[in-house]
């Protein structure tokens, strides 16, 4: 079955769709055009073939100009392929927000196979702001059902005044549960 963007009329298949390399490369390539709906274009084709172009995308999230990093993170983000967890996770300190919250929105389409990373990170670069900020983003959007009760704990050391000192504890006491097998209260 098949839905389709209404501005673009792009057809976007809910199945990875078989593409090459040179294929995966050159759409790749489209996503620095100027025209936005061939960057459109190009990005929802890239969702569609999957896992054989998350290696290519996580790439352009070094990039330099700031558009191709945001279409990047919005393909990963739709993708939702654990295979790019860390590379989003580290683009939660990106120096534009809007790319930052592509990242977070990716993660959060991850659910749990995005937190243990994110929890990683807040423990070895809790003094970021960037990455704090972002981090409670994606546990407030993760913090239902089993794992409210063990997040809720971890957005409150975020938002405290001593959220650089508290909140790597706190992460790591989260990251050794859940690494346990203990599920949430």
């Amino acid at each position: 079955m098949q839905g389709s963007d209404e501005q673009t009329g792009h057809l976007r298949a809910n199945k990875d769709v078989h593409a090459d390399s040179n294929t995966i490369s050159l759409l790749i390539a489209k996503l620095a055009a100027r025209d936005g709906l061939e960057r459109e274009s190009a990005r929802w084709s890239l969702v569609d073939i999957g896992s054989p172009a998350v290696a290519g995308l996580i790439e352009l999230l070094e990039a330099l100009d700031e558009q191709v990093r945001w279409e990047a993170a919005k393909a990963l983000a739709a993708m939702a392929d654990p295979a790019a967890a860390d590379a989003l996770v580290k683009t939660l300190e990106d120096k534009v927000f809007d790319v930052r919250w592509l990242a977070a929105e990716g993660l959060i389409n991850l659910g749990r196979e995005g937190l243990i990373p994110l929890l990683k990170a807040l423990i070895e670069r809790s003094d970021s702001p960037w990455l704090r900020d972002a981090a409670h983003h994606v546990l407030h959007d993760l913090a239902v059902g089993e794992l409210e009760d063990l997040l809720e704990p971890i957005m409150d050391s975020l938002e405290g005044a001593e959220a650089a000192i508290e909140t790597p504890l706190m992460a790591k006491a989260i990251l050794d549960r859940l690494l346990s097998g203990q599920p949430g209260d």
